[in-house]
């Protein structure tokens, strides 16, 4: 049995351990705020962008497509572009967001396709690198950027676009966690490159004429698109993690208190033990004289 002095210092342990989870609580609930408002303000322009482009790629076809909307002809071969956090203490959200990737990987590898990954993030790098150490192709490393944002989901694209054009890749599909509330952040995988073509292209029944032709409009919108894609993912994630470690702090916060309820409980009853011992022998030396 652990003696009083012990308990008392296990107490105060938690105690401590406590004051840094509810302060992390707090830190992670003030800055949820800015990061869902930015990530649900992103969500309708990537939309309607979305909606552009359906009718852009539906006057454009064969040849005379861009190849981002084309592709190679080919999907043998597969890159993962696994978007994570920096920073732990946010419950399992980076977990399963890996469980996410890894399913995607073994699924096409049991297809028979080729399989690559590039991760953007620090903390989802050492599992995947655990079971496909041989297929990290490459990565990003937003953890010297406090807040990344427009500029680094510009550098990413264009690293992508690159490896694309010179042949790396057929297809690349970005994974990452849909915000969409404090308690759920739901692992997603869209297809970045090549950009998929809408299905819901507008029906209005008007006739849009474009200037300069569509495929010059394309051209210049297909890289903004994955651009906007990569950023939307960023928001995201950051939306998530807040959320995630708002709840996971709240959690860590209550069991810490039921430990010290429970640690209490116990250091109260070896000090009565302890008293009443001293009580009975006290009693008992007395009667002896």
């Amino acid at each position: 049995m652990a003696s009083l002095k012990e308990l008392k210092g296990r107490i105060n342990s938690v105690k401590s351990t406590q004051k840094i989870t509810k302060a992390k609580q707090m830190v992670a609930a003030a800055k949820l705020r800015k990061a869902q408002a930015a990530a649900e303000a992103a969500r309708p322009y990537a939309a309607r962008l979305a909606e552009v482009m359906a009718s852009l790629a539906g006057k454009v076809s064969g040849d005379s497509a861009p190849k981002l909307l084309a592709g190679t002809g080919s999907d043998q071969r597969h890159l993962l572009v696994v978007v994570n956090t920096d920073k732990g203490l946010c419950g399992g959200l980076n977990s399963n967001i890996v469980k996410e990737a890894k399913a995607q990987a073994r699924a096409l590898i049991a297809a028979g396709k080729s399989v690559e990954f590039f991760l953007v993030g620090r903390k989802g790098r050492a599992p995947i690198r655990r079971d496909f150490a041989d297929q990290i192709g490459g990565g990003f490393d937003t953890s010297t950027v406090r807040d990344p944002g427009f500029a680094e989901a510009e550098a990413i694209a264009s690293e992508l676009i690159a490896k694309f054009e010179s042949g790396s890749f057929d297809v690349a599909h970005l994974i990452f966690a849909e915000f969409k509330s404090a308690l759920a952040q739901d692992p997603l995988t869209q297809q970045l490159i090549p950009v998929p073509a809408p299905a819901t292209a507008s029906e209005s029944g008007a006739v849009v004429e474009y200037e300069p032709g569509e495929e010059e409009i394309l051209e210049e919108l297909l890289p903004r698109y994955v651009k906007t894609q990569i950023f939307g993912a960023l928001l995201e994630i950051a939306a998530s993690e807040q959320g995630a470690s708002m709840t996971a702090m709240d959690n860590a916060t209550r069991n810490a208190g039921e430990l010290i309820d429970k640690l209490t409980i116990q250091y109260n009853r070896s000090r009565q033990a302890a008293i009443t011992t001293e009580l009975v022998e006290i009693i008992a030396g007395a009667e002896a004289l």
